[in-house]
């Protein structure tokens, strides 16, 4: 737990790993509980920056919770500032990256743009919607190429002054690439700088960031402090961990869950999560009392599902959705007691969803596979398959569970 995190307000606390600078002085320059008592004194809401590069189409769990802590400053009566990196999106992030990211185009960074914001509730009131976009004054939705895409090559070079080739290389994976002779382009390095620049740009006194994304939020500190401005407060909080337990949420991983989802399948997912991870779900995506909660770990994992799916699909839905997945149980134990089962020993892994379904001639090619999947008629253990890019990255993951395709196929996956 970071030092003096108990200073701060009960509903910032929940969730934070980190946040900086964290002096014990009465400064609001440094310390965040003067910064938000000055801003209640002065009735001036603080300008909350959370930046998102729409490089894919889905908003899964694991982004949720940097979106949830936004709506927290909104509730709170601060104004987040969302800012949709179009341009930098453009560069790609290479954090956590071990090579260099194929570059979108405009119209492909757009058109994610559109889905990110619907995802987040842009149609919807604030009752039913992840950030509040009706409240006056509580939103600002920014477009860095607003800024960015104007900047000449003298102001590009100062920029490039606030920082050293030793600082970014000191950052994790440009360190790594180094070491190991794997090339790094230039236009990398300008992408911490150009998000911090939004920093600046939007005047931001907080950022909110993942705990990986620590080096980016400094930058931004160390921007605003060369072009004269007050520096922001860092934010982190962690990286959700996936539904096997083990690796960070990643589309790429298989180990997801999307706000696109229906409620079922969410709900379906989210009861069968290890218990390692049940204990951060609840502190993470929920608002429950964690002081008051369940001891029986089976009951637990089903409040935690219900109430992140309610959350996310309303209450009626939530309840809907677990329901329908007790039924889903009830009946494969009346009848799928005596499922063929068929064999993932010749499978080579990581595999995609619609070459396993080939691969076990449970379609009769990757095309049908496909189909079946864009259809909705792919189950596993009850959770719809929806992402024909879906990858199983080990056999593991599979051993057990039952895949259902249409509604009469059903085969137990063994090893």
């Amino acid at each position: 737990m970071p030092d003096n995190l108990h200073s701060l307000p009960d509903w910032l606390q929940r969730g934070i790993v980190d946040f900086f600078p964290n002096e014990d002085n009465d400064s609001s320059e440094s310390n965040l509980s003067r910064r938000l008592e000055e801003s209640t004194k002065n009735k001036k809401p603080l300008r909350v920056k959370l930046g998102i590069d729409p490089t894919g189409t889905d908003i899964h769990l694991g982004h949720s919770i940097l979106f949830r802590k936004l709506r927290a400053f909104q509730d709170a009566g601060h104004t987040a500032v969302l800012i949709i990196g179009d341009f930098t999106a453009q560069i790609g992030d290479p954090t956590g990256k071990s090579k260099t990211r194929i570059q979108l185009t405009q119209d492909e960074v757009d058109s994610n743009a559109e889905t990110y914001l619907e995802q987040l509730g842009c149609s919807k009131e604030p009752s039913n919607s992840i950030l509040d976009f009706k409240t006056p004054g509580r939103l600002e939705i920014r477009r860095n190429s607003e800024w960015l895409s104007k900047l000449n090559l003298v102001e590009v070079v100062n920029l490039l002054g606030t920082a050293t080739v030793g600082q970014m290389l000191a950052k994790e994976e440009f360190g790594k690439r180094y070491s190991s002779g794997t090339p790094i382009s230039i236009h990398e390095f300008l992408y911490p700088l150009l998000q911090a620049y939004d920093s600046f740009f939007v005047r931001a006194d907080i950022e909110l960031g993942g705990t990986d994304q620590k080096f980016n939020v400094a930058m931004g500190r160390d921007v605003q402090r060369h072009f004269h401005q007050r520096a922001q407060f860092g934010l982190l909080l962690p990286i959700l961990v996936g539904l096997d337990g083990v690796q960070k949420m990643s589309k790429s991983l298989g180990n997801t869950v999307s706000l696109k989802e229906d409620a079922l399948s969410m709900y379906s997912k989210l009861e069968k999560v290890p218990d390692s991870v049940i204990d951060s779900y609840i502190k993470l995506l929920t608002n429950l009392d964690t002081s008051n909660l369940p001891s029986n770990p089976r009951e637990l994992q089903k409040l935690m599902a219900l109430s992140v799916t309610s959350i996310f699909h309303g209450a009626e839905a939530g309840q809907s959705a677990q329901e329908g997945a007790a039924r889903l149980v009830s009946g494969a134990q009346d009848s799928l007691i005596n499922v063929l089962e068929v064999s993932l020993s010749n499978i080579n892994f990581p595999v995609k969803a619609f070459y396993l379904l080939s691969a076990l001639g449970l379609c009769s090619s990757s095309s049908e596979a496909r189909r079946q999947i864009q259809g909705g008629g792919v189950r596993l253990d009850g959770a719809k398959v929806t992402d024909t890019a879906l990858v199983f990255n080990e056999k593991s993951f599979l051993v057990g569970k039952v895949l259902q395709i249409g509604k009469k196929t059903f085969r137990r996956l063994a090893d």
